[in-house]
């Protein structure tokens, strides 16, 4: 009879030929497995070559609705030409109206007298800070904020006013705000007025302003231009000027409402002409005559619309559903995407022209919009 030590030893061996018939079937698994895997490498071989087939119909497919999605963006700001406006909106386009009233003189001098007036009062905050500046015999005005700020970037505004009213006082309802929202310094300029002065005037006095800070120690790169109206007209001519010049062009730009085309060619002097409460037709005309005078309108140095905008810098335009000048800023937007310059688009509903001046929340919401811009571009 067995003892007990013999069953054991008996146990023990078991469980140990147990795991050599799995080491062995294991082994032989491995094997097939060995001889299986030079299949799938192929199948991975076949895969990456069929991927990069892939991409390019992914490719090919996004390049066919390009063109496509292109043109319903199009189809889109066209109807914001044509569309009407809701009663709550005429309503408020008729207040801002009766206040633009308050400004408007049939004498030039007196216009310019009540512009300065508003910026005086509305412009000037506890926490902002004006400097005035001789550039060359030009009156210049340095805007900052009172606590520390960014001094690396440096913004220059060319202000608006049909190139015959306006002025760096008048820009303080924009200036102060940019400083703000910013915690930049802005320099605005007073470039010499039409009809005393008709173009090109306010654009020689504009690369005196560029060439002032060049020569304070910014680099091109450092600065990003700004403009409202007409002075977003003087801010495309000046980079068209550098441009020719063969010089760096400015970091960005931010264009409000920006006056691109004294042809008034635009779709929206006719179908907006009824719901801008601050510009017309006859006002517009005036204003070309007074700075054009018999100067080609077509000319990019008077209507940067038709100029070559190949490496320009990158962009944004805010303009109100509601002015005439609608048009201006579509095109300018167009023209823009056709030649390959970043370039960003806002109509902002129910707005009038250059509204950011105003003291309303959509106003203040509309130069935090402009400031995230200039910090995108500034990284």
């Amino acid at each position: 009879m067995e003892g007990t030590d013999g069953i054991r030893k008996r146990l023990r061996l078991r469980p140990g030929r147990a795991a050599a018939g799995r080491t062995e079937k294991g082994r032989t698994a491995g094997k097939a497995e060995e001889q299986a895997r030079p299949t799938e490498k192929q199948a991975q071989t076949a895969e990456k070559q069929v991927l990069p087939t892939e991409r390019q119909a992914q490719a090919a497919e996004r390049q066919a609705r390009a063109p496509e999605k292109k043109e319903t963006e199009k189809t889109e700001l066209e109807k914001l030409e044509s569309e009407g406006i809701d009663k709550r909106s005429q309503n408020l386009m008729q207040l801002i109206r009766r206040v633009h009233g308050l400004v408007e003189n049939p004498d030039l001098e007196k216009h310019r007298q009540s512009q300065d007036y508003i910026g005086t009062i509305l412009g000037n905050a506890r926490d902002i800070r004006y400097r005035e500046v001789d550039i060359g015999g030009m009156y210049g005005e340095w805007v900052s904020v009172n606590r520390a700020h960014m001094k690396k970037y440096v913004i220059l505004h060319c202000h608006g006013g049909g190139y015959s009213t306006g002025s760096s006082v008048y820009a303080r309802t924009l200036t102060s705000k940019l400083a703000a929202s910013t915690s930049m310094d802005v320099l605005c300029f007073d470039y010499r007025l039409a009809p005393e002065n008709p173009c090109p005037a306010a654009l020689e006095d504009g690369m005196k302003a560029w060439n002032y800070l060049m020569l304070l120690g910014y680099g091109a790169r450092d600065v990003i231009l700004t403009g409202d109206s007409a002075g977003g007209n003087l801010a495309l001519s000046l980079v068209l000027r550098l441009k020719q010049e063969g010089r760096i062009l400015p970091r960005g730009m931010v264009l409000m409402s920006p006056w691109t085309d004294l042809t008034s060619s635009g779709r929206s002097f006719q179908t907006k002409a009824d719901l801008d409460p601050v510009l017309n037709k006859a006002y517009i005309d005036k204003m070309v005559e007074a700075y054009a005078g018999d100067r080609d309108l077509k000319d990019p140095f008077v209507s940067p619309l038709y100029g070559d905008f190949g490496g320009f810098p990158p962009t944004y335009i805010q303009v109100g559903e509601n002015e005439i000048l609608l048009s201006d800023s579509l095109r300018l937007h167009q023209a823009f995407v056709d030649a390959n310059v970043p370039v960003r688009l806002d109509v902002c509903p129910g707005m009038w022209h250059v509204f950011q001046m105003s003291p309303m929340k959509a106003a203040r919401a509309a130069m935090d919009k402009n400031a995230e811009f200039i910090y995108d571009i500034c990284r």
